[in-house]
Formats: structure tokens, sequence, C-alpha cells
């Protein structure tokens, strides 16, 4: 059974710092392209980030890059997001999905397995 599960989402004020985890299972993990995605109530799903699971190889969304940054511990087959200097307009629900083939990892996909997704709440 494929699952993802996202943890770590929480309230935070801005310019504190936060870090998600994605946990994986049921697939070959270095196979795959993990996103993080985001999306706010009334808005359009954002990427935040795609990762190459296999040499660590990460495209940021312009909205989060050089706040955000993508790691992993592949021997746990989890992906990391931690968020440094958080805005009020980065809360929104979380998610994470793991792709066969990177071009899947877009806004606009129906691609891909995905997480049940995790509440990042800025406060100002």
């Amino acid at each position: 059974e494929v699952q993802l599960v996202e943890s770590g989402g929480d309230l935070v004020q801005a310019g504190g710092s936060l870090r998600l985890s994605c946990a994986a299972s049921g697939f070959t993990f270095d196979d795959y392209t993990t996103g993080w995605f985001r999306q706010a109530p009334g808005k359009e799903r954002e990427v935040v980030s795609c990762r190459h699971n296999s040499d660590g190889r990460t495209y940021y969304g312009n909205s989060v890059k050089g706040r955000f940054t993508v790691s992993s511990d592949n021997a746990k087959n989890t992906v990391y997001l931690q968020m440094n200097s958080p805005k009020p307009e980065d809360t929104a629900v979380y998610y994470c999905a793991a792709f066969r083939y990177y071009y899947y990892c877009s806004a606009t996909t129906s691609r891909g397995y995905w997480g049940q997704g995790t509440q990042v709440t800025v406060s100002s």
C-alpha cells in the first residue's frame, strides 16, 4: 500500500521557523520525485518544491525561494520542508506528493500519490 503522511504543521509567528515531514512507504523511494504543494482557502494550488529523491536536485517555487529548504533522509524514505522566515501569506494546507517522473510535479497535475495535508498557520 502506498502511503505519504505529512506532519509538523502548526501555528507559528512570522519570522519564526517550522519543519514539515513527509514519510513515504509502499514504493521505491529513489525512483520518484517528491513535491511539496500548498493551498490556501480561495486560492489555487501552488508548487512549493520538487525534489529528485535519488540525487537531491530540487526546484523551488518563486514565492518560497531563499526562505524554504528541502532535505531528506532516504534511509527513512522521508522528505522535510524547512520553513524559515515564514510570512502570513504562507498560511495554507501543505501537501506532499510522489511522482514517478519529475515533469508530473506541477500545480495542475492530476498524477501522483498524495498525502492528507498538514495545516500551517503563520501569525503576524
